[in-house]
């Protein structure tokens, strides 16, 4: 295990011993806490002695994989952020991940810059209060900070994953104007996934859970054309 002292406590999960060196120098260099750890079970033992504040775990683990890594750090710790780390080529890894309650991922092979980009876009945490009226983008009740990562509805304050964030800020520039499944590929996924992926349908799924829960809802489907976000219509009339 490599430990580094820092104001942010960071633990870096991964199997492959020099990702867990390159991690804990590159993020120790950020004047963070960092400790490392190379197995599922390692790493719940690192996570309840450390209580960090940033998780980037690998999905595929020697032991236990990182989705049930994850479930186990959550039990205890329910406010910790987490990274995923996934293969290039797994599209199920990354659902799996986002779905199992990870907040962003990266894929390998990766650049630290981004690594520590993502991290820092995970810490953000934003004083309401103190933003512009101009940085602010509002539809409704719904508001989104474009610079500080950060979405209320209704005064409270909802957690997205950095691509749930991405569609909801596209969404929310559009509001009133129904975007396509291929728009919406095209800007927020670049067609990675092919137009025959069930990724938006997914995706949009997820902030409905998050926007739409138990609240006048927002994000509509237009059958055979795409979706569409509107004012409720509680705050419209």
């Amino acid at each position: 295990m490599i430990e580094a002292t820092g104001d942010v406590r960071v633990l870096v999960v991964d199997d492959e011993q020099g990702i867990r060196d390159l991690l804990a120098t590159v993020l120790g260099a950020q004047g963070w806490a960092v400790r490392t750890a190379g197995t599922g079970r390692a790493a719940i033992d690192e996570a309840l002695a450390f209580r960090p504040e940033l998780v980037v775990l690998d999905i595929v683990l020697p032991d236990l994989d990182g989705l049930s890594v994850l479930q186990r750090i959550r039990a205890v710790l329910p406010s910790v952020r987490v990274l995923f780390l996934t293969a290039n080529d797994a599209v199920e890894d990354r659902i799996a991940g986002i779905t199992a309650g990870g907040d962003d991922y990266v894929t390998k092979p990766f650049s630290v810059e981004e690594v520590v980009a993502r991290l820092r876009g995970l810490l953000r945490r934003v004083d309401w209060d103190s933003v512009p009226e101009d940085e602010v983008l509002r539809v409704g009740d719904l508001e989104l900070v474009p610079g500080g990562h950060a979405v209320r509805r209704d005064d409270v304050d909802i957690r997205l994953t950095a691509r749930e964030f991405e569609l909801l800020q596209y969404l929310m520039a559009n509001a009133e104007r129904v975007l396509s499944k291929e728009q919406i590929l095209e800007r927020i996924w670049g067609y990675d996934y092919g137009r025959e992926s069930n990724i938006v349908e997914l995706y949009i799924s997820y902030l409905r859970r998050k926007i739409d829960d138990g609240r006048p809802p927002m994000i509509h489907t237009i059958r055979r054309v795409g979706y569409v976000l509107r004012p409720p219509v509680s705050v419209r009339a």
